[in-house]
C-alpha cells in the first residue's frame, strides 16, 4: 500500500503544480488574426470612392440616391473651369464666345481620352464618361456649352456631380 500511496500523493503534486502555472499566451494566433484585419481594412477602405469636392463649388442639392461612379471631373467654379483640377479656361471668355464649345477644355478631354484610352485597352472598360461638378450659381448658358464640349471631344456618358439632400419624415 505504501507504493500506491506514494505513487498518488506525486500525482497530486505534480497536478497541484500545474494549477499553479500560468497559461501562455500565443502571440502568432493573435497577430493573425489583426493582420487579416487589417488586410480586409485597407482593401475595403479603398473601394470606398470619395468625389473631391472643392471648397469653393457649391453643389446643388438632390435626392438622388446613386453612388458616383470614377470619371473624369470637369469642375465649373464662378471664375474658371478646370480638368481634374488643372485650369482648362476662364469662365468669362467661355460666356463671350459665340461658339458652342469651348476650345480649351475641349483639347484638354480629348488629351485626356486619349491617354485613358490606351489604359483601358488593358483593361477591356470604356471610360468614355464624364462629371461635371458645376457651382450652383453658373449661368446655364455655360453648363450647356461645357456638356456640347464633352459630347464633341468623345464623352457620351455626362452626368452632373450634386449633394445627396437627406429625406425629411413626417
Amino acid at each position: 500500500m505504501k507504493k500506491h500511496s506514494r505513487r498518488r500523493v506525486r500525482r497530486l503534486e505534480r497536478r497541484h503544480a500545474k494549477g499553479k502555472r500560468r497559461p501562455l499566451l500565443n502571440l502568432v494566433a493573435l497577430m493573425d488574426v489583426f493582420s487579416i484585419l487589417v488586410f480586409f481594412f485597407l482593401i475595403h477602405a479603398s473601394a470606398v470612392m470619395v468625389n473631391a469636392r472643392p471648397d469653393f463649388v457649391t453643389l446643388p442639392e438632390s435626392t438622388a440616391s446613386q453612388s458616383p461612379r470614377h470619371t473624369v471631373v470637369v469642375t465649373i467654379t464662378p471664375n474658371a473651369i478646370f480638368l481634374q483640377g488643372d485650369h482648362v479656361a476662364e469662365v468669362t471668355s467661355a460666356l463671350a464666345s459665340s461658339k458652342q464649345e469651348i476650345g480649351g477644355l475641349k483639347t484638354a478631354l480629348r488629351e485626356k481620352l486619349g491617354r485613358e484610352s490606351l489604359a483601358s485597352e488593358k483593361s477591356g472598360e470604356k471610360l468614355n464618361e464624364v462629371t461635371i461638378m458645376g457651382d450652383k450659381t453658373i449661368p446655364f448658358e455655360l453648363l450647356k456649352k461645357v456638356m456640347v464640349t464633352c459630347s464633341r471631344a468623345g464623352y457620351r456618358r455626362i452626368s452632373l456631380s450634386v449633394l445627396q439632400k437627406s429625406y425629411q419624415t413626417g
